[in-house]
């Protein structure tokens, strides 16, 4: 029997009705709507499409968003002082780095100078500090559209074997703390793990983020297991993500596509966000 494949594109349709919802109930009460500001460091074609795809998710939702575009050549610490302007402005609600940055920058500085209310994509090392001892009032855009796949399939996490194929701060790392969060067994495993197939055949829920085309086999995967795939390669056959669709739809209970499974989610859940910063910013005013 073939696995249940997800549809991630109904999931974020219906959380972008729920924003919507959202943000009009904000605007009756308080008056205004989110205010959302990216800074772009230099231009990068992939970065620059991926921005205006943004923007229009947020036009349809009723989110303002602006931009504040620096030249590549920009120092450091002139990135940072645009950032901290940002943080002190009452107008803006939500703050975003667009990456790629330039190589000699360091992410971190860059990402920690961003307000802990602002944090849209919850990187700074505050806001996943707390979600690792079980604050969760601001998660990770990619780790949250994990999530809430899941939680949309009711699935039960407590006492669950989960495996993540990934240690990055922005997927393996925030998602460890959720499900760690919901009582779950948790290995994390990754480049250097030397017998991947031996975790990955285990896992009750597979989540795989590498970026290596196809690197899950059926072979690789527990039969009816929950897998979700967040890599997304492009190959000279087309899109394709970490698992190899064909022969593990055979073989789990249930799969996300790709594309058209987590990375809608995941645009969705970065609204959701906003609207989050937004009520943190414009409630601490209030109060």
């Amino acid at each position: 029997m073939s696995a249940k494949i997800i549809d991630g594109r109904k999931i974020a349709t219906d959380i972008r009705k729920k924003v919507v919802d959202d943000v009009k109930r904000l605007k009756s009460k308080y008056g205004i709507i989110p205010n959302i500001a990216t800074v772009k460091i230099g231009s990068d074609p992939q970065s620059d499409l991926y921005l205006s795809l943004r923007d229009k998710a947020c036009l349809e939702v009723g989110i303002k968003s602006k931009h504040v575009e620096l030249p590549g050549n920009v120092s450091e610490k002139k990135a940072i002082e645009e950032i901290k302007k940002l943080n002190d402005d009452g107008n803006i609600h939500g703050i975003l780095i667009q990456f790629p940055i330039p190589k000699n920058f360091s992410q971190d500085k860059l990402v920690n100078c961003i307000g802990s209310k602002k944090d849209v994509e919850g990187f700074t090392a505050e806001n996943m500090g707390r979600l690792m001892i079980g604050d969760e009032s601001i998660i990770p855009c990619t780790p949250l559209a994990v999530l809430t796949i899941l939680e949309e399939e009711k699935i039960v996490f407590e006492g669950k074997d989960v495996v993540i194929v990934n240690h990055s701060n922005v997927v393996g790392k925030p998602l460890l703390g959720l499900f760690l969060n919901r009582n779950a067994s948790v290995s994390v495993v990754h480049v250097f793990t030397k017998d991947l197939k031996k975790y990955t055949s285990e896992a009750e829920i597979l989540v795989s983020a590498s970026g290596v085309p196809r690197l899950i086999t059926g072979d690789y995967v527990k039969k009816d297991a929950f897998v979700i795939d967040v890599g997304i390669v492009k190959t000279k056959d087309g899109v394709c993500g970490d698992i190899d669709f064909e022969s593990v739809k055979n073989k789990a209970g249930a799969l996300t596509p790709v594309p058209g499974g987590v990375g809608p989610v995941t645009v969705a859940c970065s609204l959701l966000n906003m609207v989050k910063t937004f009520k943190s910013c414009i409630e601490d005013v209030d109060e």
